[in-house]
């Protein structure tokens, strides 16, 4: 009876162990999913950033030929 009674304590411990690695492996899934996000998040702000970068710099490039014509 109390080797019967190890071996019931000793598959609820692993049972409990079990169910922690689960959910530890769950939060880990659902931190990385959150990174892979913000990441993709961040590579779109970027390419905003960008192309208004880029249209700043169309901008003042056609003032300044505008500005070279009218002054000659």
């Amino acid at each position: 009876m109390k080797e019967y009674r190890n071996v019931l304590i000793l598959l609820v411990c692993a049972s409990l162990c079990s169910c922690g690695l689960a959910g530890t492996a769950s939060s880990t899934a659902a931190g990385a999913a959150a990174e892979a996000q913000q990441a993709r998040e961040a590579k779109q702000i970027e390419a905003q950033a960008q192309a208004q970068l880029d249209q700043a710099q169309q901008a003042a490039a056609a003032q300044r030929a505008a500005a070279e014509k009218d002054a000659q």
